[in-house]
C-alpha cells in the first residue's frame, strides 16, 4: 500500500517520468509503463531505504520499458508469422526502416541516454547519476546509439 509520502513522490515526478517513458516506449504506452514501474518500486522491499527516489524511479522506468519492448517484440513476431501463414507466405516480409523503427532498434539504455542527452539536455555525469551507471557507460552508449542510428538511416 502506498504511503502519503509515496503519493507525493509520484505527484512530484510523474510528469517527467511520463515524458521519459514516451521516448522509451511511445506516447500510447508511456503512462502504463510509468504506472507499472512506480507500483513495482513502491512494492519493492528496498524502497524504504532508497535515498534518491527520483533516480530509482528513472531506473525502474528504464527496466520496465525494456520488459515492455521484449513483450511487444515477441507479440509482433507471433502476429507477423501468423499473418504470413494465413496468406500462404513462408517468410514474412522484412520491415522498412523509418526513424521510429530506428529508435526502437536501440537498446532501452541507449534510448534513455539519447533522450536525456538531447531532450532533457543533461550532461553525461548527470545522466550517469540518474541511471545509476558510470559516466563512461553513458558516453559509450551514446556513441553506440549514434553509430547505430547513422548506419540504419544511411542504409
Amino acid at each position: 500500500m502506498a504511503t502519503a509520502d509515496d503519493v507525493e513522490t509520484y505527484r512530484q515526478h510523474s510528469a517527467e517520468l511520463i515524458r521519459y517513458a514516451t521516448v522509451l516506449v511511445g506516447p500510447a504506452d508511456a503512462a502504463d509503463v510509468v504506472t507499472d514501474a512506480v507500483l513495482a518500486a513502491f512494492a519493492s522491499p528496498s524502497w524504504a531505504d532508497v535515498t534518491n527516489r527520483r533516480a530509482y524511479l528513472y531506473r525502474a522506468v528504464l527496466h520496465e520499458s525494456a520488459s515492455f519492448h521484449r513483450r511487444a517484440g515477441r507479440r509482433q513476431r507471433r502476429e507477423r508469422v501468423a499473418a504470413a501463414r494465413d496468406r500462404g507466405i513462408a517468410d514474412p516480409p522484412a520491415d522498412t526502416v523509418d526513424a521510429h523503427r530506428a529508435l526502437a532498434a536501440l537498446s532501452a539504455q541507449q534510448r534513455a541516454v539519447v533522450y536525456l542527452t538531447y531532450w532533457e539536455d543533461l550532461t553525461p555525469d548527470r545522466i550517469a547519476a540518474l541511471l545509476g551507471v558510470t559516466e563512461g557507460t553513458v558516453r559509450k552508449q551514446l556513441a553506440r546509439a549514434r553509430d547505430h542510428l547513422r548506419r540504419i538511416l544511411d542504409a
